[in-house]
């Protein structure tokens, strides 16, 4: 690069983030270190394609997009990085998010990956990040990510959202709780969820942009990280309630971050198939390759088929199969597991 070149670039980088870098708290320094910073949010959905928008305008210089979904109708209310046409082709949010990410900032390189994040991948899913975000919607994931990020000291933040009140966390191993100290168990019963309780995409806002405002300070460091919020933040906005519990320090006797012991890391009682929390069953294939032009032959005199590169949609009333490349697959209509196994070894195979 010669020196006009690097001039004229330093020119626009400095002017694309000039009324970021005017404030004090980052400067100059602070956005080089931003646009060094790697990221990766796992889950695309409200919260996460929240925090992937803030972020990626703030100037982040990698998003690693971990997503197991594709975008919907529904989805479009509230999940700010998805358009009607990413929904009329059940494009994988991982995959619409990159594609609106680089439209307004094709600085930011955007990784995306369609997947289900399990103790088998997550260490290639997760590793050579400086921060971990958490974009999901079920504890499974985010005991699975505390584990993991508790083991390798990398710094997560927790976050969620739930009709009018969202929750958020910092988790800096070593130094404040980590997600088990606060929830030593998994919650039980029934949980509410954006089907049953509905979800205002107000508060999904609130509630990214304090989160992406911590990573920010995570990734600026020096005074910033000095700055950090050491409690569990949570703010209702329909009530205006708030609420913050004190998390600065591991708790006593903790399992996961005093015992070292990686329960969930480990997989143990972790079930092969799991719930999407929507009317739904998720299956996990192991890796068994699906070729969509052959499936959607096989699958054309049983129902309604189509397909993309990156998903496969079969409808046979009253369900709805959507198959992933890798043979993984949701399939809508039942919460029973036996049924959607039915399903998946009538159409696909056992």
């Amino acid at each position: 690069m010669t020196g006009l070149t690097q001039a004229v670039e330093k020119e626009k980088f400095e002017d694309r983030y000039s009324r970021q870098v005017l404030f004090g708290g980052i400067g100059t320094e602070g956005q080089k270190r931003l646009a060094a910073g790697r990221v990766a949010l796992v889950g695309c959905g409200a919260t996460g394609s929240a925090l992937a928008s803030l972020l990626a305008r703030s100037g982040v210089g990698s998003l690693r997009i971990i997503d197991r979904d594709f975008v919907e109708p529904s989805n479009l209310q509230r999940q700010t990085l998805f358009e009607e046409e990413d929904a009329a082709e059940s494009l994988p949010k991982a995959i619409a998010a990159a594609k609106r990410i680089s439209a307004f900032n094709s600085e930011v390189i955007v990784e995306s990956q369609v997947e289900d994040l399990t103790p088998a991948n997550i260490h290639a899913l997760l590793g050579g990040v400086d921060l971990i975000l958490d974009g999901t919607d079920n504890f499974e994931t985010r005991y699975l990510i505390n584990d993991y990020a508790v083991e390798n000291s990398f710094p997560w933040i927790y976050t969620a959202a739930i009709g009018s009140y969202g929750v958020t966390l910092n988790v800096l191993p070593g130094e404040t709780a980590c997600l088990a100290c606060l929830f030593p168990h998994t919650p039980q019963g029934p949980l509410e969820t954006c089907e049953t309780s509905g979800i205002l995409n107000t508060a999904v806002n609130v509630v990214a942009s304090i989160a992406a405002t911590e990573a920010i300070k995570l990734l600026v460091g020096g005074e910033a990280r000095e700055k950090l919020r050491t409690s569990l933040w949570s703010f209702d906005v329909w009530s205006n309630n708030h609420a913050e519990i004190k998390a600065d320090h591991p708790r006593a006797g903790c399992r996961t971050c005093m015992g070292r012991d990686f329960f969930h890391l480990a997989g143990e009682g972790r079930p092969h198939i799991t719930m999407c929390g929507r009317n739904s069953v998720q299956i996990h294939q192991r890796k068994r390759p699906i070729d969509f032009s052959d499936m959607q032959r096989r699958l054309s005199s049983h129902g309604a088929v189509r397909h993309n590169e990156f998903v496969l949609k079969f409808w046979r009333d009253p369900y709805e199969m959507t198959l992933f490349p890798d043979g993984r697959a949701i399939i809508k209509g039942t919460t029973d597991p036996a049924v959607a196994r039915s399903l998946y070894a009538r159409y696909i195979g056992s």
